[in-house]
């Protein structure tokens, strides 16, 4: 399903930075049981060791993945469109390095990275964006990387949709289109996990998130 009247990629960003500065805490406590992205977390830094580079793409508050990742001693980069978003998150991983910055505009300023994860980011984008999106993280890394990408399972291209008191445009796929848009932009998919989660706040409705463990081509 798809929305007729999507806007243009800086409206649609400053509607969706400015959705997230409004959001703010409400985030962490709308979803206070995160085990799906705990445990991908954990997967990735299984394949990794101190020191090694992640490049966490909409990383929020930075909890609970840059703090994870923090603790096992590996090197953090997040980027997210949301000031507020990244001032909590420099506020709750101190020893990670924040920036503000649209994964569209994703290039090599920041270097190459060991791993990467995109936990519930891409949605955000409309589908003629995903991929490249995806082409722009796949490029930053080596060939083998772990990487592990989180989406809602739903059939929507770039629809209006309120939560939590803002209004945010998404797209999802259902998990078998996933995989093919992850194989398809240099990602090999490994498995795929599925959690059904009930939002602690009202703003928020039922979902079933998509967990995808992925190794770069």
């Amino acid at each position: 399903m798809s929305d007729a009247e999507s806007p243009g990629r800086e409206a649609r960003q400053q509607v969706q930075a400015g959705a997230f500065d409004q959001i703010g805490d409400r985030y962490d406590e709308a979803f206070p049981h995160k085990d799906g992205q705990v445990a991908a977390t954990g997967w990735l830094i299984d394949q990794l060791a101190p020191g090694d580079r992640v490049l966490d793409v909409g990383c929020g508050t930075g909890l609970p993945t840059d703090r994870q990742l923090a603790a096992a001693g590996l090197a953090v980069t997040g980027i997210d469109i949301s000031e507020s978003m990244l001032g909590r998150a420099r506020r709750n991983v101190a020893t990670a390095d924040f920036h503000r910055l649209d994964v569209m505009d994703l290039d090599d300023r920041f270097g190459r990275f060991d791993a990467a994860v995109a936990f519930f980011s891409l949605l955000m984008l409309p589908r003629s964006e995903i991929g490249p999106a995806l082409d722009r993280i796949r490029g930053l890394l080596p060939a083998d990387a772990p990487v592990a990408v989180a989406m809602v399972e739903a059939d929507l291209d770039d629809v209006s949709i309120p939560f939590l008191g803002s209004t945010l445009r998404v797209s999802g796929y259902l998990r078998e289109h996933l995989a093919t848009v992850l194989e398809g932009h240099g990602l090999r998919v490994g498995e795929i996990r599925d959690y059904a989660y009930e939002p602690a706040s009202e703003g928020a409705p039922p979902e079933v998130q998509l967990f995808a463990y992925c190794r770069s081509v």
